[in-house]
Formats: structure tokens, sequence, C-alpha cells
């Protein structure tokens, strides 16, 4: 094992970051008209799940994805629970998901009653890997009776679930390729990539349906708050009826005809929200450029890889993260950079690993797993590195 020594690392982030505080790894900034669109909330007492917050959260959001269809809803995870059963993710399928995700992505689908399969990812995008993809199911899964069969458990594989890993696009092209012979509907976790593009498309629009999420913690925040995209109308329509109990329209009568959830996003959310995706331009410009200036300060260290946006892609960086050696010279580094008051954290503990999912159906995950070794994320929040000179 080669030995590692974080200090160069920590000596590049700080000339970057020149922190006078502890850096977390993100936080919120409110520099627009927040407090002005909050305050309208409280003045009119439009504050619950209803509001013309709501309306233009929803239509500015659309336009930022492609002009595709917006629903608003609480969270990221209820966003991707409601698109997993609009694509027709039912009790007892399987959903293929990549292994190096946050939990919801797995989450949402046990959901449904279903389970996740996980599958590798790619080095180039960190997210799903389509060639992997494609030899594992050609080993593995069949068509039968129209649908995509796992022939070792005789259930239906019944939608894959690419994440866009710290903003990164996936192969989006590639899973297609994919996916759509096979009749299997793509739900893109977008959660961490609002305003990235993908061969100049943006993402959470490029598939069958997909989800956003305004978390505190991501470039845009709702202080809470998801979303729901699709370009198709009548599933969007489905979604606005599922996200509000499932309530029939009558201007008093409470009918429902069916099981619905109470995910609607409160107007006073909203309201954040528009404010926030007023600044979304200069956020993503001010990721871009702390992203360009750690690719800068990091070149030429041994041993360290800065993670790099792929090929034909723009992405909004949401974190940076660099790939060391192996998994000692990964926590060498993240116990250097937090005695320096620099909060890096290590990737997510990978899904099959979580012992709630882990005898759920999965390929070979060399890559998912060495990623998950030597993977460090660094400060990204938009102002991590205004402290350095010009």
């Amino acid at each position: 094992m080669t030995q590692f020594d974080p200090a160069p690392v920590v000596a590049a982030l700080r000339s970057v970051t020149s922190p006078t505080r502890p850096l977390p790894l993100h936080e919120p900034v409110f520099a627009g008209r927040e407090w002005d669109y909050v305050k309208d909330c409280l003045d009119t007492g439009w504050v619950s799940s209803v509001g013309a917050y709501v309306d233009r959260f929803e239509r500015m959001l659309s336009q930022r994805a492609g002009d595709a269809h917006a629903v608003a809803v609480v969270n990221g995870t209820a966003a991707l629970h409601v698109a997993l059963m609009l694509a027709g993710v039912r009790t007892g399928d399987e959903v293929l998901v990549p292994a190096l995700t946050f939990v919801a992505t797995a989450n949402a689908v046990a959901y449904c009653g279903a389970l996740p399969h996980f599958v590798d990812s790619g080095p180039a995008t960190l997210g799903l890997d389509p060639e992997a993809l494609a030899a594992w199911l050609d080993e593995t899964a069949e068509r039968r009776d129209g649908a995509c069969v796992n022939r070792r458990t005789g259930r239906r594989i019944a939608a894959v679930v690419p994440m866009h890993v710290f903003g990164h696009p996936v192969d989006m092209d590639g899973l297609a390729a994919v996916a759509g012979p096979r009749g299997i509907p793509i739900v893109e976790d977008a959660a961490e990539s609002l305003g990235s593009l993908c061969r100049g498309r943006p993402t959470g629009g490029l598939g069958t349906i997909g989800t956003f999420s305004f978390n505190g913690n991501k470039i845009i925040t709702a202080g809470g708050g998801g979303a729901i995209i699709t370009a198709d109308a009548d599933l969007a329509r489905r979604a606005r009826h599922l996200t509000t109990t499932a309530k029939t329209a009558h201007p008093w009568a409470y009918e429902h005809d069916c099981v619905g959830f109470n995910y609607r996003l409160p107007n006073l959310n909203a309201a954040l929200g528009c404010a926030q995706l007023e600044q979304l331009d200069g956020f993503i410009a001010a990721k871009r450029s702390l992203a360009a200036a750690y690719r800068e300060a990091l070149a030429g260290i041994p041993g360290v890889t800065f993670v790099d946006e792929p090929e034909g892609c723009r992405s909004i960086y949401w974190l940076n993260a660099v790939l060391v050696p192996d998994a000692a010279a990964r926590d060498a580094l993240l116990a250097a950079t937090h005695a320096e008051g620099l909060l890096t954290r290590p990737a997510w503990g990978l899904m099959h690993r979580q012992p709630m999912y882990d005898g759920c159906p999965r390929a070979p995950l060399p890559v998912a797993e060495s990623l998950a070794d030597r993977l460090v994320c660094l400060p990204s929040g938009v102002t991590a590195g205004s402290g350095r000179s010009a």
C-alpha cells in the first residue's frame, strides 16, 4: 500500500477557500428576494399548500427542465415515490438502482412495495453505467409477456433510476439505448443536478419522469421541497392528483377516488424557492468557478484525482470531490481536513451494505465499491471560494 500524505491536499484546499471558520460541505445562501416573498405570504395569509408562489415555482421549474410539466411536492423523496408509482412500479416488482446513491433512491422503491436491484456505476460519471447494466441484463433478464423479467427471481423489472451523482450527468443516451428496447421506464433522480446539462439538455427532463430536491443542502432550497418533472401532460395531471390526497374536484365535498398522499408543497416554501431560482444561474457560475479553482490547486498532487464533469456535459458541481488511492488514504484525508476545519465527507454507504437492503438482488459492483472506498467530497457551497484572492 502506497503511503499517502494528505498535507498537500489540505494546503490546496485552504488556498482555494481561505477559511476563517469551520467550512461546511454545503450551506444555503439567501441573497435575493427571499425575505420579500416569504413576508408576502405572511402578510396575505397564503402559507399552506395552495397559492401564487406554488404556481410560479412550478412554471419556473418547467422552464429550467426544458419546458416539461412540474409538480411541486414536500421533498425529493416524496417526488421519487410518486414518480415510481406513475411509472408503473407495483408491489413485488424490482427497480434497477445504483448502489452508489443516497438512501432516498432505494427507500422510494421500498415505499412502493418493490425491491431495489442494485447495479454498478461508471468511473466517468459516478452514476449508473449503461454498459455494465446492459451486460448484467443480458445475463439475468428476459422479455416475458411484454415485460422485462429477472429470470432468477421471476419478478418484473419495472423501472430504472439513474441518479446524477454530485450534479454530474449520467450517460442518459446510453441508458435509453439499454432501457428502451427492454421496455423499462426511466425515472430520473435529478435531486443533485438542477441546472446540469447532458449534451445540451437539462437533467430532470430526460427520462419518462424525473424528480428534483430542494433540501437545505441543494444548489437552491425551499427549506425542503421537491418536484416531479415530466413532458407527459397526463402523467403530470395524475401526479398533481395523487400528491393532493387524490381529492376529486368539487367546490365543497371531500371525496377521494384512490389512496393519495398529502405531499403538496406549501406556498411559504415555494416563495423561498422562487427567490432562490431567480439566483440559480449565479449560483451555478460560482460553483463552476470553485470547481475550476479546486482543479487547478489539486493538479499534480500525487495520488489525487479531481472528479471532473463527464465529456459532453455541463455539471453544476453540486459537490466537488476527489479520488484518492484507497480507503486508508480516504480516512487520512478526512481526518486531516476536519482537523483544519474543512468539513469534508466520504461518499454514502453503499446501498447493498445497508441492513435493510443487504438481501436485495444485485449485479457485480466493482466500480461502485472502489469509488466508495476512495471518494472524498470537498466544501462546495456557493460562497466556499469567496475568501480567495482574485
